[in-house]
């Protein structure tokens, strides 16, 4: 089993959600971590809020669009002052539009395949070169079951995860041999604000935990080197009944 205590991730969307609870679940393993959201204010409370229960990994946060090239590569200069280094990168980061495919405008287009896809290309690119100076490191990409069940409505997001799957196995393939593992997560419903509004606000309680997400990514990391969970599809264990 890996030992997470001294390594340095950066998690996106990080603010609140899965992401946070990745946050929390990471530096709970002695993991510093930099956590990156759009809305600085939600990330400074998300980063305060972490601190109690830091011990002695580091934790920071830096605001930044992943949809925006420019940010990311600022973002993890940011990180390297703050950590010296990486090892872990959660893409987790990620946003939806839901509406009929000739009712979508294409700056609705471009920001939802610019966030869930091209912020991950983003990201994984600025990571990979900081993995070379380290000897190796993990690309974590959070998806969703959207990303192999289309539904009406989903135009936009179903092709942003479905090409989340394709680049995360294509990365996979193309850095194994660099000792960079990837994986992808892809879970169905998960009871956050997402797709919800921005209240934050839980009580589905027949969804998954974010919580559960965090565990999984914990567990993935965990693996010995000689081992890759490449892929993880997760359910809710009783949906509700139509």
């Amino acid at each position: 089993m890996s030992d997470l205590t001294g390594k340095r991730a950066v998690v996106t969307g990080a603010s609140k959600g899965i992401g946070l609870e990745i946050a929390r679940a990471l530096l709970s393993e002695g993991t510093s971590v930099v956590l990156c959201a759009r809305d600085r204010d939600r990330l400074a409370a998300a980063v305060e809020k972490l601190r109690t229960g830091a011990g002695s990994a580091k934790v920071a946060g830096h605001a930044a669009d992943v949809s925006n090239a420019g940010e990311v590569a600022e973002l993890f200069r940011f990180a390297d002052r703050e950590l010296g280094g990486l090892d872990i990168l959660v893409n987790n980061a990620g946003m939806g539009v839901f509406r009929a495919t000739a009712e979508l405008s294409v700056e609705e287009w471009d920001k939802v395949i610019g966030t869930n896809l091209s912020g991950a290309f983003y990201c994984s690119r600025e990571a990979l070169p900081r993995f070379e100076k380290t000897g190796g490191g993990w690309v974590i990409n959070i998806s969703s079951l959207a990303g192999k069940n289309p539904f009406a409505g989903g135009a936009a997001y179903n092709a942003s995860k479905f090409g989340l799957n394709g680049f995360s196995e294509a990365m996979m393939l193309d850095h194994r041999n660099d000792n960079v593992r990837v994986s992808y997560v892809m879970p169905g419903s998960v009871d956050t604000a997402f797709g919800g509004g921005e209240s934050g606000e839980r009580g589905s309680d027949w969804k998954i935990a974010p919580e559960d997400i965090a565990e999984i990514v914990l567990n993935i990391l965990r693996m010995p080197a000689r081992t890759l969970i490449s892929r993880v599809e997760v359910r809710p264990s009783r949906p509700r009944k139509n």
